[in-house]
């Protein structure tokens, strides 16, 4: 099957692409800059697999047809939380990250719909358990970003499927790695409000897996599916028990004052993570993100791994490359 995959050089992109090939695909790889693909570290396990690298942009629509031309399968696995650089730089400038991600949908999911892309495998965000004929004035502009464009792609091209998670955690996942940080650099762990809540962590793994079978599974057309891990836990668990797998007694503070926009800014310069990234994400933070419905896994035929494996695994796969300084 000839798969477009965006996002190649990004964590899941990086991932997803020598599993593709391994299982026969021809995969095409979609970059602004082609050359960030041949440098991402788990392409490496890609090699002597033929693959076409072609530049494009989606947001200003250059190159996409040249890249979606004989595509049967598209993953979309691009977010624009943080400024882009290049072609688009200018637009970029100009727009919030939630119309920059509406506009990159729109230009992607027409040119998809023009090449006659049969399906496109979005990686989207768990929202809170409720409709989604409506964004809730309560969802974040993150997650409510991520719905429209989920709803974007989902009628523009009808066979396509979008996937809803969490928290993925993994070596390059920023959001794991901005957790890891905070228990490394922080003698106490200071723990907001929004520790009380629960998600359920998903291991890259699995989700990598869940996204190949994606490309040609049956019976879920036109769905989005809510994948998540085994366990639901509070984010006070998360911290604690990512604190305890790295070996790290570290006392902690629970405090009740939310002041989202400063503590995220704190947090991020703590984390040497960009405030753009962090602050649209802690405020997703409002409530329970857990799944809706738990069948993907088994319509995806994926079994998951627990939580304490997918931070082990994880965080021996970050030390291969840098040595953590808490452990």
């Amino acid at each position: 099957m000839r798969i477009l995959l965006t996002g190649a050089s990004g964590f899941v992109g990086a991932l997803l692409l020598p599993r593709l090939l391994e299982e026969g695909h021809a995969v095409r790889a979609l970059a602004r800059d082609p050359t960030r693909v041949a440098r991402t570290p788990p392409t490496a396990l890609a090699e002597g697999y033929p693959l076409e690298v072609v530049g494009g942009d989606v947001l200003t629509g250059e190159g996409l047809a040249k890249a979606l031309s004989g595509v049967e399968v598209a993953y979309y696995l691009i977010h624009s939380m943080e400024r882009a650089a290049g072609p688009s730089s200018e637009l970029s400038g100009r727009a919030s990250f939630p119309e920059r991600e509406r506009i990159a949908a729109h230009t992607f999911t027409a040119a998809a719909s023009r090449a006659g892309v049969r399906r496109i495998v979005y990686l989207g965000g768990l929202v809170p358990a409720r409709g989604v004929e409506q964004v809730s004035p309560h969802t974040s502009r993150h997650l409510a970003s991520r719905e429209e464009v989920e709803r974007i792609i989902l009628s523009g091209v009808p066979d396509s499927i979008a996937l809803r998670a969490s928290i993925v955690i993994g070596a390059r996942s920023r959001s794991f790695r901005f957790l890891v940080r905070l228990v490394e650099r922080l003698p106490v762990l200071a723990l907001p409000p929004w520790r009380r809540f629960s998600t359920q962590p998903l291991d890259a793994r699995d989700m990598v897996e869940m996204l190949t079978a994606a490309a040609t599974a049956t019976g879920v057309s036109g769905r989005s599916l809510d994948v998540g891990g085994p366990e639901a836990i509070t984010y006070e668990e998360m911290i604690l028990r990512i604190a305890d797998l790295m070996l790290v007694n570290r006392p902690a503070f629970k405090f009740g004052v939310s002041a989202t926009a400063l503590t995220a800014r704190v947090a991020a310069a703590i984390a040497s993570e960009d405030p753009e990234l962090i602050v649209p994400l802690m405020e997703g933070l409002q409530g329970d993100l857990l799944l809706a419905d738990d069948r993907a896994a088994e319509l995806l035929n994926v079994h998951l791994h627990s939580f304490d494996s997918a931070v082990e695994h994880a965080l021996a796969e970050w030390e291969r490359s840098e040595p953590l300084a808490a452990r």
